[in-house]
């Protein structure tokens, strides 16, 4: 079961909130009830509702895609960013290069096949610690030339502290992705620095520009099609392969601790009967329930999901004309892109295996 939000779903909140904002939103809240409660028995000042209602316009009120508390994180997170700490964060990471056997993703039922195996190494992860944190990031990387050669790792991230002998998850992982195809562990190659940056590309000291985007909405249906066509250009002409140029995909996995996934669900269903008018979305989400739960009982849990798409370029144009063209496949595909302008000279790192070790909401 895959999810584009956040695990514990609240409708004033935004997927991927710092640990701060997380504490001034449950501040916020609870001084607000506070507020209310006292209210009941005897009128506070009025000062006491504009304070409340000050702190909460700061935190919730949007101008734009994101609330005013969230501008202020992304300042502070670009101030402190500069350095190259974004992937260190503490634990332990095993990477291996994944081959899937021949013809896997051609047929529908080997496909479905090599998802069930992954799905099923996400629950073991998820079933090892009562609080999330592990992390499962896949990627893929297309270079496109007189042949398209493509790459594709998996890294398999544990925090610190978060389970005694992390050892033991990463061998039994690491059978469960052998029999996806051909496993070779490697150790991936340091992130190249960045040397120039402006708000849409960045430039890194071997020569390339990139550009990334952050996936924030996925097709509801996939034929099969959207891998070969994204990275591997298949149906395309040279004149178009030519133009594209490289692209590296990732997909970062945070599946929930199965109680944690309980009570999400639980959670999104009873915000969904209370804020919903719409007699279709109701529906919708009448439906989404009914296979979340059905899910949940045959074993399953729920995955947070971030997916990042990563341009290449010799040259500033180059980038700029490759986003296009991957813009226009995203719509052929009904991908949702975010080219997250302002931050790229530190989002090209989360469609490298170096990406596994970020904490949730350093991408915003």
């Amino acid at each position: 079961m895959y999810s584009l939000d956040l695990g514990r779903r609240v409708p004033v909140l935004q997927s991927g909130l710092s640990p701060l904002e997380t504490l001034l939103t449950k501040t916020t809240a609870g001084a607000g009830g506070a507020v209310l409660a006292s209210a009941m028995i005897e009128t506070p000042p009025v000062w006491a509702f504009g304070a409340v209602a000050a702190v909460a316009g700061f935190i919730n009120l949007s101008p734009g895609p994101r609330s005013l508390a969230r501008w202020v994180g992304v300042g502070f997170r670009h101030w402190r960013e500069q350095q190259p700490r974004l992937a260190t964060t503490p634990g332990v990471t095993r990477t291996w290069t994944l081959y899937p056997y021949h013809g896997t993703m051609q047929d529908p039922l080997m496909r479905a096949g090599f998802h069930e195996t992954f799905g099923r190494a996400l629950t073991y992860v998820s079933s090892q610690s009562r609080t999330a944190g592990m992390q499962v990031h896949v990627t893929h990387h297309a270079t496109v030339g007189d042949h398209t050669h493509h790459t594709q790792t998996i890294s398999v991230h544990i925090p610190r502290d978060v389970i005694a002998r992390p050892e033991r998850v990463l061998n039994t992982v690491e059978r469960e992705f052998t029999k996806l195809g051909a496993l070779t562990e490697v150790t991936p190659e340091p992130v190249p620095a960045v040397t120039d940056r402006a708000s849409d590309w960045a430039a890194l000291e071997d020569g390339r520009y990139a550009a990334t985007a952050r996936i924030t909405a996925w097709p509801s249906t996939n034929d099969g099609s959207l891998m070969p066509d994204l990275l591997l250009e298949q149906g395309k002409d040279q004149a178009q392969r030519d133009r594209q140029g490289d692209r590296s995909l990732s997909v970062l996995y945070r599946p929930l601790p199965l109680a944690q996934a309980r009570r999400s669900a639980r959670w999104r269903k009873a915000f969904g009967e209370a804020f919903t008018t719409d007699d279709v979305k109701k529906d919708q989400h009448e439906e989404s329930s009914g296979t979340t739960h059905e899910a949940l009982v045959k074993g399953a849990t729920l995955v947070d999901v971030d997916a990042y798409l990563t341009v290449w370029g010799e040259s500033p144009q180059d980038v700029t004309e490759a986003r296009w063209d991957t813009q226009l496949d995203a719509d052929e595909h009904r991908l949702r892109l975010d080219w997250l302008t302002g931050q790229q000279h530190r989002a090209y790192v989360m469609t490298s295996p170096h990406g596994a070790a970020t904490r949730k909401g350093a991408i915003l």
